[in-house]
């Protein structure tokens, strides 16, 4: 089938230079959420900014739209949020903060081509802020720093970028600097940001809506950081003058000292640009985002098992990186969330399913904001689309059309890359309404098809017992709490004293043999895979020292 004629009359090159496919990584509570809400109100996506923690009077964060993250006021899933803004066609990705759910986070970052890493000003780098950023260097890509929480007194300017260099080993180069002035009421109030390259300075307007709306920003183009013009600007008093003064100071001690702009060296995951803002208040939020688009690449050529595959290629391929059950509760829906990555992507296409090899015709693409979601005409390589899945599709996954690139043996391509995580923490699922089973074993399939959770099976006189399986103890609550109000299959977990989970292969007779030993559980898999779960890492050992001996094998994952 070929393209609707308004989509064949557009060259391709240019809508591609046009995207922009990013996610937002921190450390908990560092504002990410925030940041994101505040981004979709510049882009014009939403009309009046929500809250992480909302009040009666005030809605909830468009990107937590999962009712415990409502409650909890933390992000437990990722959202893909679209909006356009400048000219471009935003693709962004909202992660979790917290490392329990890793597992998602490193996924969205496969599915980005950039990274905005946010940093709080009383804290730098955290630990969960070194991880993220490891997974983004390993991947060469660009990240865009935005210290946050600006409006609060923090740590010098100076000594965060310099931190951020020591701690990360990327050199950092200040784009914007904040601009902070003394008052008799509020103490030190950050009013402004100056613009390094364009000699430009942003003056806020505190208003009255709490963040909620828009903030009014005086524009000032000026001949460097001590212009007089800047202190009228700023009141023209003893306060002013010393703004200006500490401005002018910081600014020629990073010009002396700093590091020059290298827009390639942004580009090649080397060098990251540091903003300052104040996400809660929208300080600095618009100037930040009118840098950062025009500097942030395209989609660029991915890795697949054909070699690379070019954003231009006119052959439709894309990946499934999340799956996600229930965004709307009412139809208990499922939704595989895909990247595209070459060539258009329109209802009615045929595409293949690499892992399969079946065929099948595509659903017309859905774009989201949160949970909310409008069909769109086509999608291009950059674009996240969501397609209606019957259980089909899985993490991973590769669609393409027959006439996409081919690895040596002659097979279609598959893209690579996608992380798989061994569970580290173990518990048996007791179900509080015997009469509920089926709707807990349909609940237990569709979380572990999203990678929320993995299940396993312990034989027993009575059955199999279901056993399940998370990276961090916060997923149990989670899996409990959707269980319970999506599947209505109320559930309590005895924890297993278990950590070190290993996939194994070799005679049967000696697999079942070793699951009678102490200190080891023999589980299978949705599989049907043998697991032998090992109490700690000298029982790992010993167990690894005698495989070869007794004809078997173990594997970090699923074989």
């Amino acid at each position: 089938m070929t393209a609707p004629a308004s989509a064949q009359e557009r060259p391709l090159d240019a809508l591609i230079a046009r995207r922009r496919t990013f996610a937002i990584i921190s450390h908990p509570d560092a504002g990410k959420t925030t940041l994101t809400e505040k981004l979709l109100l510049y882009g014009g996506a939403i009309h009046q900014a929500g809250a992480v923690k909302a009040r009666k009077s005030q809605r909830h964060a468009t990107s937590d739209w999962m009712a415990l993250e409502q409650e909890r006021g933390i992000s437990v899933t990722s959202s893909v949020l679209q909006f356009e803004y400048l000219g471009y066609q935003v693709n962004l990705l909202d992660t979790p903060g917290h490392q329990d759910f890793g597992e998602d986070t490193y996924r969205v970052l496969i599915a980005a081509d950039s990274a905005v890493m946010l940093l709080d000003n009383r804290k730098g780098v955290e630990e969960r802020t070194r991880q993220l950023f490891d997974v983004c260097r390993r991947r060469r890509m660009p990240i865009f720093t935005v210290v946050n929480k600006c409006d609060r007194v923090g740590e010098d300017p100076l000594k965060l970028v310099s931190d951020l260099e020591n701690d990360l080993g990327i050199t950092a180069v200040a784009a914007h600097w904040p601009i902070h002035q003394d008052t008799a009421e509020q103490g030190t109030v950050f009013v402004g940001v100056y613009d390094r390259r364009r000699k430009r300075a942003y003056l806020f307007e505190r208003g009255k809506h709490h963040g909620a709306k828009r903030v009014e920003t005086e524009t000032l183009d000026l001949t460097g950081a001590d212009d007089h013009r800047l202190v009228e600007a700023l009141g023209g008093d003893d306060t002013a003058l010393a703004a200006v003064a500490k401005l002018a100071h910081d600014i020629e001690l990073l010009d002396m000292a700093g590091h020059e702009f290298d827009a390639e060296a942004i580009l090649a995951g080397e060098q990251t640009p540091v903003y300052f803002a104040s996400a809660m208040t929208n300080f600095g939020v618009e100037a930040f985002l009118q840098d950062f688009l025009p500097l942030a690449p395209p989609p660029v050529a991915r890795e697949s098992s054909a070699g690379p595959v070019s954003p231009a290629n006119a052959a439709f391929t894309g990946f499934v990186f999340k799956v996600q059950a229930n965004m709307d509760p009412r139809h208990h829906d499922r939704i595989a969330f895909v990247r595209v990555c070459s060539g258009r992507y329109f209802a009615g296409l045929d595409v293949v399913h690499v892992r399969t090899g079946k065929g099948f015709k595509l659903a017309p693409p859905q774009q989201f904001l949160g949970r909310e979601r409008a069909f769109a005409e086509e999608a291009l390589p950059g674009d996240v689309v969501g397609v209606h899945d019957r259980g089909l599709l899985r993490i991973g996954d590769t669609l393409a059309t027959p006439d996409a690139p081919k690895s040596a043996d002659g097979k279609l391509l598959e893209y690579v890359g996608i992380p798989r995580f061994a569970p580290e923490h173990f518990a048996r699922i007791l179900s509080k309404d015997p009469l509920r089973r089926k709707a807990l074993d349909k609940g237990l399939r569709e979380l572990t098809e999203e990678g929320a959770a993995q299940v396993f099976f312990a034989e027993s006189q009575m059955g199999p017992i279901p056993i399940v399986g998370a990276v961090g103890l916060l997923q149990f609550d989670v899996m409990l709490h959707r269980l319970e109000h999506e599947y209505g299959a109320p559930c309590s977990l005895e924890k297993l004293p278990f950590r070190y989970p290993r996939w194994v292969t070799g005679s049967a007779a000696e697999i079942q043999r070793l699951g009678e030993s102490q200190d080891l559980s023999l589980l299978y898999d949705a599989k049907n895979h043998p697991v032998i779960l090992f109490r700690d890492e000298w029982r790992l050992r010993w167990a690894l020292e005698r495989a070869e001996g007794l004809g078997l094998a173990y594997h970090e994952a699923a074989p």
